[in-house]
């Protein structure tokens, strides 16, 4: 396994995204897309959950598509950014009417998604769409494990290294301090998932690219989803003319057809909290189901 990259400021992670609340939605269509691209794979997964937990749930995309297909189930939507939260409920609240009527309930949750204020065994499927980037992967998935019941799913999507590349070699050609997040390789990825003992590990990868006429446009609409740059030993003050000229120069070296490119591997990933089964002396075995 390669080095980890460094981690996110879990700090500077909750105030960017608390800030970004307002503008998230209108810039977050790819975020939006990727977010129809991991609700389509339940299309092909047999589960019927009575609890779903939506890890990171930002303004609530992805709430009403999940009630609607698990009509029945409890649903607990859970961010790190209370305004995001706010938004959501704001957004996706029933009506009391259909509170009444529905059977099914909705709770809304502040917290850490490495460290769920949730009981063990407690949840069907955790989904969790463009979050993982911005945590600690070995705690999320230990978080996971620990809150799926036994034949529960994590479903998740996130990015990996080559996300912003051409703006990550743009900036290397302005000074050698990091500007843009870096992202753990999906192999990597699948290793932490089985050291957290979750079973049959299934990851898979495809590159999406924007296009921008100029270089401020994609700035801004990172900014606009709270996408800041929050790596220890990041630049924190703004940005002079003579390197915002330099940046400029260096990130049109990759235009082509008259666009600016900034591609984005997204990494999808899904694995199950193994059965549990009895000894004769009641011991409790887990069992791994092999590849095929």
């Amino acid at each position: 396994m390669a080095a980890p990259p460094p981690l996110p400021e879990r700090a500077a992670v909750r105030q960017s995204f608390e800030r970004a609340a307002a503008t998230y939605d209108a810039a977050a269509t790819l975020q939006r897309e990727i977010a129809d691209r991991l609700l389509e794979r339940l299309d092909y997964i047999r589960l019927e959950p009575a609890r779903v937990l939506d890890l990171g749930s930002g303004t609530g995309y992805a709430t009403k598509p999940l009630r609607q297909r698990f009509a029945g189930a409890h649903l607990v939507s859970l961010d790190l950014a209370l305004t995001m939260l706010d938004r959501a409920r704001d957004l996706h609240q029933p009506s009391w009417f259909k509170r009444i009527a529905s059977p099914a309930r909705m709770d809304w949750v502040c917290a850490d998604a490495e460290a769920l204020p949730l009981a063990d065994a407690s949840v069907d499927l955790v989904f969790s769409n463009l979050a993982l980037q911005w945590c600690d992967p070995v705690r999320i998935f230990a978080e996971a494990a620990r809150v799926l019941r036994p034949r529960g799913l994590l479903l998740f999507s996130t990015f990996g290294p080559d996300t912003l590349k051409e703006l990550r070699a743009a900036f290397l050609e302005v000074d050698g301090k990091p500007h843009v997040n870096q992202f753990i390789d999906m192999h990597d990825l699948g290793d932490q998932m089985v050291r957290a003992r979750l079973a049959d590990p299934v990851m898979d990868m495809e590159h999406l690219t924007l296009t921008y006429a100029e270089l401020r446009p994609l700035l801004c609409e990172l900014k606009d989803i709270g996408a800041h740059n929050v790596l220890p030993g990041r630049e924190r003050g703004l940005m002079g003319k003579s390197r915002w000229a330099r940046l400029n120069t260096a990130y049109e070296t990759f235009r082509r057809e008259g666009r600016l490119p900034a591609t984005y591997e997204v990494v999808y990933g899904h694995a199950w909290k193994p059965a549990l089964a009895a000894r004769d002396s009641g011991q409790q075995v887990i069992h791994f189901q092999p590849k095929r």
